[in-house]
């Protein structure tokens, strides 16, 4: 059953990066720069239950339709804060790649906010923006500014910073 809710993602998730960058010298050109949004994917109440397994949050306005529709102020079920947040290393590579380097880590968030919720069924596109690139002994460490935003929102999904490590 997991293939089918992160299927879906991935069949959404197909597009090439919209912007490339080589070596340490082509990720600090890129440093302020907007470096695109990816394709957007569809949120799915199999893909919010499946996450709720997978982390034991089984709070009803998560895996409730009919409460959630009913009792909750958002009117049918959201996804999961952190759900949005695990989106990014599918959507990411459709708007970045660096390549030059032997490998690259997920090294970690410096600030993580939900403004606004992701109802069940919407579509979620992320945008980043490079803000800093540091070089350290054996490679580079990138600070994106990252937004998850819902298809016709009025405010962002996420924002986040984003950390992540390149090694030569």
């Amino acid at each position: 059953m997991v293939e089918s809710a992160n299927q879906t993602v991935h069949e959404e998730a197909e597009q090439m990066a919209q912007t490339t960058a080589d070596g340490v010298e082509g990720v600090q050109g890129l440093v302020g720069q907007h470096l695109g949004h990816s394709d957007w994917v569809t949120i799915t109440q199999e893909q919010v239950n499946q996450f709720a397994e997978a982390t034991g949050d089984h709070q009803w306005i998560h895996v409730d339709p009919e409460r959630a529709t009913n009792e909750s102020p958002f009117g049918g079920p959201i996804a999961h804060g952190y759900l949005t947040l695990s989106l990014l290393p599918s959507l990411m590579p459709q708007i970045v790649e660096i390549t030059g380097f032997r490998m690259g880590v997920n090294y970690g968030t410096e600030k993580v906010r939900f403004p606004s919720p992701v109802p069940v069924g919407a579509r979620v596109r992320a945008g980043a923006t490079l803000e800093a690139a540091t070089p350290f002994e054996g490679g580079i460490q990138m600070n994106l500014a990252v937004t998850v935003e819902t298809e016709g929102g009025s405010k962002p999904a996420m924002v986040a910073t984003v950390v992540y490590r390149r090694y030569l």
